[in-house]
């Protein structure tokens, strides 16, 4: 379970094919403070440690996960947001995020405002349909306020430190990014489809 926070960046070293699965060997500020089966969200898509290589951090990519989320579009030297698993007792600033991705979005706009950012993602249908107005929606691993909601997209306001302490001041419009929708709207929504209610 994760929260949302990014709590630092890392480097990727290397994305590399194995049969229809992936490699991913990542440099993690914090790689001495990990054991082999931590868990850790990279760009929001729950990851297992695999081995400790000389280089870096390995990780591996199931397929189904390269299908779902935009980590197959990594390369040497992409940045990416990265968050441990929540430890028993932590302060919960965000909202309840499992590192499961639901679809991947793309970024529609990235305008300045002032100190904020505004930015802009398109989303699938799937991942529309739970979403409202000032609810909660993770954008790569960022816990993100819906600032308005469009028939198409969502709309987020970036402070300066979200900006600045992740990888959003990097990205361009057209990037792919990892979603997944609030936990709550998803248990909710299954509720009341067994009832015959939901939309």
């Amino acid at each position: 379970m994760f929260t949302g926070l990014v709590e630092s960046v890392g480097k990727v070293v290397s994305l590399e094919p194995v049969g229809d699965q992936a490699r991913l060997l990542l440099e993690l500020p914090f790689a001495s403070e990990l054991a082999l089966g931590d868990s850790v969200a990279i760009n929001g898509c729950c990851l297992t440690v695999a081995e400790f290589p000389p280089a870096g951090t390995a990780f591996d990519l199931l397929a189904q996960t390269l299908k779902v989320t935009s980590l197959g579009d990594l390369k040497a030297g992409s940045v990416v947001n990265l968050e441990r698993a929540m430890m028993v007792g932590d302060r919960f600033g965000g909202h309840f995020v499992q590192g499961h991705v639901d679809a991947a979005g793309t970024i529609t706009r990235l305008e300045e405002n002032g100190q904020d950012h505004i930015l802009g993602v398109a989303l699938p249908p799937e991942i529309h349909r739970h979403c409202i107005d000032k609810g909660s929606l993770t954008v790569d691993g960022i816990s993100l306020t819906i600032a308005e909601l469009g028939p198409e997209e969502a709309v987020f306001w970036i402070t300066p430190h979200t900006w600045a302490h992740t990888h959003l001041h990097l990205a361009r419009t057209g990037q792919a990014v990892n979603l997944e929708v609030d936990l709550l709207a998803k248990y909710v929504d299954k509720l009341l489809a067994a009832r015959g209610l939901a939309s």
